[in-house]
């Protein structure tokens, strides 16, 4: 099969597509005929070496922890699934022609296969970080970098879950922030007035989704750095402020976003798909973090 692999840290141009054995299903997993892959900021900070402090690779390595497509092998012990149906779900080395997963959920009929296979990893980092942040019903969150994959997914999961939440974006962005169900702010110097204009109340929890070195204005917004959590800046404790990048088990977090997006309250609308060699103009576009919403490979 055709895979995607990188023998070195660097940029998109060590990315290779190869010819490689199809891999096989181990207990708990299954195996499915890749239809699409999510493209994930985690996938080019991974390649470039970025986290290599606290993910250190094995090389080669695949590309690739999401996917959705068509089961085809079955591990042991795997029940409730059967060859031919589709799900979705998290895995490793899913940009290829097949791949491994290891927690999935039915796709619902619905849903297409290019949004299904963005859904993974946003769901499972945007249902962590709400429950690690401490985020309760009746409150006030505010996401920073709230128009890409991960924060539409906190903005969804948090308004189901009864959760107030404010976004920052770009103007252009700001009507589909309020469409997703959140109160949309400005980037930039002023953040803090907006911010307590828009919540009188005080806000009870931000989340640094964009890494953009907003971190002590997140800080004195709370007033607390212990109610600050980031995922993408490596240099968070050094102020105080918790990082998340251990995964939890997302095999309730993808069936809750299914049963979701069946009821009209979940979507992850994708921007731009891109066949399976032009992976590397997929991570380039996902590392200028303008992206609103999934950037998909297409595959099967």
């Amino acid at each position: 099969m055709k895979a995607v692999r990188f023998y070195s840290y660097g940029g998109p141009e060590v990315l290779k597509i190869e010819g490689v054995d199809l891999p096989q299903p181990g207990a708990g997993e299954v195996r499915i005929a890749v239809k699409a892959a999510g493209v994930n900021p985690i996938d080019w900070k991974l390649r470039s070496g970025y986290l290599h402090a606290m993910m250190p690779l094995a090389f080669p390595a695949g590309v690739g922890f999401d996917a959705a497509g068509v089961v085809d092998a079955i591990g042991e012990g795997v029940t409730g699934v059967s060859v031919g149906d589709a799900i979705f779900g998290k895995g490793h080395a899913t940009m290829a022609e097949y791949a491994i997963l290891d927690e999935w959920a039915h796709k619902p009929d619905g849903l297409s296969f290019e949004e299904a296979g963005g859904y993974g990893v946003a769901v499972e980092t945007a249902t962590r970080i709400i429950a690690q942040v401490g985020v309760k019903p009746g409150e006030t969150l505010l996401v920073s970098g709230a128009a890409g994959g991960v924060g539409l997914a906190v903005i969804q999961l948090a308004k189901a879950a009864g959760i107030r939440t404010i976004g920052t974006a770009s103007e252009q962005k700001h009507d589909y922030l309020r469409s997703m169900g959140a109160i949309p702010t400005a980037y930039g110097p002023g953040l803090a007035e907006r911010v307590a204009a828009l919540a009188p109340a005080g806000v009870h929890a931000a989340l640094d989704i964009a890494g953009s070195g907003i971190l002590p204005e997140l800080v004195a917004i709370t007033g607390d750095s212990s109610k600050v959590l980031s995922i993408s800046d490596i240099s968070a404790p050094e102020h105080g402020v918790k990082t998340s990048f251990e995964n939890i088990d997302a095999t309730p977090a993808l069936a809750r976003a299914a049963a979701l997006f069946t009821a009209g309250s979940f979507t992850l609308p994708v921007e731009r798909t891109f066949p399976l060699d032009q992976v590397a103009a997929a991570h380039e576009l996902s590392a200028q973090g303008r992206v609103t919403g999934r950037l998909v490979i297409t595959i099967g």
